[in-house]
């Protein structure tokens, strides 16, 4: 796990390139603590960084960039290949020569076997670049499940990629903001992909490549995966075999590591399950890493112990409390990178994580939106009777709802996105322009200036799952665990989102697959014999934060007095006063210093 940069620019000089790169590494520095490499070809006016965090071959074999033994190829790679060893051994067959145990020299050596084929083969959450000598051709790759980031920058004959977006601006690439940015975070809460806070830095799509042709200074983006479309699985007992063997595959391969490795604990399913099915690897010492809190409705402790109880390796536990909060909260909105109303809880795992001596942990990510487990499952149904309504109704009676339906006016537009606003979202167009000084039609365009895509709409439990996977896990989730991770020189794997396991998930019929009662009920019948019932036969609390209470406790978030504008300040009053959520309280509080 790591952090890369690069630079393809023929309008700038050899110590331009070499000037930006390493300011780029030097800004990304917290995420690769242990080395930083630098890469040059001034002919083709290149450069490459990657800064390293150490997890597989410790050693200086595993010093990036890499290249092959001819130097025909070279890579800077951010991530995990979790079958680096079974591609190894198939290409030792073919003949190749490998001179370190790293699954980056595996990636270098499958590209010169296969050629872009080779990005269909991996198996494992990455972002790395390729740089091909004999062909002058570029390439960025992101895995197909979208957990590590990769942003890219092309406009005028050249290209930048980072990690995160603040190495662009720290390397004075691009610093103009996108005007647009404030309107869509207030709508979800976040920056979704593939926009960012810049103007033409956009995010790579998952299970695509970017090929950039250094010869003609231009550049295309395809997908390299998809995935295969195969018979339904319909008979329980099969399912739950299939479940329960591919997870225990991936939770074995993800603990691959030559770094200390643990996993997050916080009392749930998810993460009780993964704790329990890593005890079971025996040359495993576990390391567990848990947060409790004063608040006892927020408190898991209780259930911790009953899975700690069944363990063998080492326990950490760490209080977080009203004073923490404040005393990290700048910290925290530094480490960013982007604004988001989520991520405070990650930071302060990863964290505690990293001052525990832990270089790795696995987390429970994906569970949720694989089996319904969120509320939105459930609430769909409503949708989809919305839906029968004339859209334009929605736009007439926009000015009379009250603020609980007021998202209601989503709904005027045909778009998938606003499914997902009218469930997920912050504000509503309306309250948008009013904070930002705009008309609510000018926040619709913003918001729905993309054609809409293919995505389910039958308004079932499958469309709900699309919409909690693309967008809601995509843009917030795996995000913001990653740079906060990242921000304490930390790796987050989540195992299920192996794509082996989610290739499985998809193909199971969706009556087994959502039943309920109690929620995610396949995943516990799969694991029946290993998971304790007082996990599982409860209410479900989620990774949560005592965080109304704490922002309502702040001197500045609960302050209407440090917003801008009659709108917010009327907002923050009411937040003030329990009639608001914290989540949005949080939002307008980080726009304030930037609009």
């Amino acid at each position: 796990m790591c952090r890369i940069a690069g630079i393809v620019d023929k309008s700038l000089s050899a110590d331009e390139i070499h000037q930006k790169i390493k300011t780029m590494c030097q800004v990304l520095q917290h995420g690769g603590p242990d080395d930083e490499g630098l890469f040059f070809d001034e002919s083709n006016s290149i450069g490459l960084g990657h800064r390293r965090l150490s997890i597989i071959d410790l050693s200086s074999n595993g010093h990036q960039p890499m290249t092959d033994a001819g130097q025909k190829i070279w890579i800077t790679f951010n991530g995990e290949l979790y079958n680096y060893q079974e591609l190894k051994t198939e290409l030792l067959t073919l003949g190749a020569q490998f001179k370190s145990v790293t699954d980056t020299e595996v990636i270098l050596l499958s590209y010169q076997q296969w050629g872009t084929a080779a990005f269909s083969k991996f198996r494992g959450m990455f972002a790395f670049a390729l740089y091909d000598t004999d062909k002058h051709l570029v390439y960025l790759v992101r895995d197909s499940a979208g957990i590590k980031p990769i942003y890219y920058y092309a406009q005028h004959g050249a290209l930048s990629f980072a990690s995160e977006i603040r190495a662009f601006t720290a390397a004075n690439i691009i610093t103009e903001k996108d005007p647009n940015w404030p309107v869509r975070f207030l709508a979800f809460g976040h920056i979704p992909e593939p926009y960012t806070t810049l103007k033409n830095v956009f995010s790579l799509p998952k299970g695509h490549f970017l090929r950039w042709d250094i010869t003609s200074s231009s550049y295309n983006i395809n997908p390299y995966y998809e995935t295969p479309v195969r018979e339904q699985i319909t008979d329980v007992n099969e399912v739950r075999a299939l479940i329960k063997e591919t997870l225990i595959k991936s939770v074995n391969r993800q603990l691959i590591a030559d770094a200390t490795i643990g996993v997050f604990l916080s009392g749930g399913i998810d993460s009780s399950l993964l704790t329990l099915l890593a005890n079971l690897k025996k040359e495993q010492q576990l390391k567990t890493v848990s947060i409790y809190f004063n608040e006892q409705n927020y408190n898991e402790q209780n259930y911790q112990r009953v899975i700690l109880d069944k363990l063998r390796g080492q326990s950490f536990s760490h209080l977080v409390q009203q004073h923490d909060f404040d005393t990290f909260l700048p910290q925290i909105i530094a480490a960013m990178d982007m604004p988001t109303t989520d991520g405070i809880n990650s930071w302060f795992i990863s964290k505690y994580a990293h001052e525990d001596g832990l270089k790795a942990v696995l987390s429970g990510i994906g569970a949720d939106e694989l089996f319904g487990g969120y509320p939105s499952f459930k609430r769909i149904k409503y949708l989809k009777h919305l839906r029968k309504i004339n859209p334009s109704l929605f736009s007439a009676i926009a000015r009379f709802l009250p603020d609980q339906y007021k998202k209601l006016t989503f709904l005027a537009n045909d778009h998938y996105l606003a499914d997902y606003l009218l469930l997920r979202g912050f504000f509503s167009p309306l309250e948008i322009a009013k904070f930002l000084d705009t008309d609510s039609e000018r926040v619709m365009e913003i918001l729905f200036d993309t054609s809409h895509p293919t995505s389910p709409n039958s308004y079932n439990e499958e469309h709900a799952s699309w919409l909690e996977t693309n967008l809601y896990m995509q843009n917030q989730l795996l995000r913001d665990t990653d740079v906060m991770s990242m921000n304490h020189g930390l790796e987050v794997r989540v195992p299920f989102l192996d794509e082996d396991f989610t290739s499985i998930i998809n193909r199971i019929a969706p009556s087994i697959r959502f039943a309920s009662n109690p929620s995610k009920k396949l995943l516990i019948d799969s694991f029946g014999d290993l998971l304790p019932p007082q996990i599982w036969n409860r209410p479900k609390m989620g990774f949560s934060f005592p965080l109304q209470q704490w922002m309502t406790a702040h001197p500045q978030i609960s302050n209407s007095e440090y917003y801008k504008g009659k709108a917010a300040q009327s907002m923050i009053k009411k937040f003030k006063h329990k009639g608001m959520h914290w989540s949005k309280a949080f939002a307008l509080y980080q726009i304030q210093g930037h609009v």
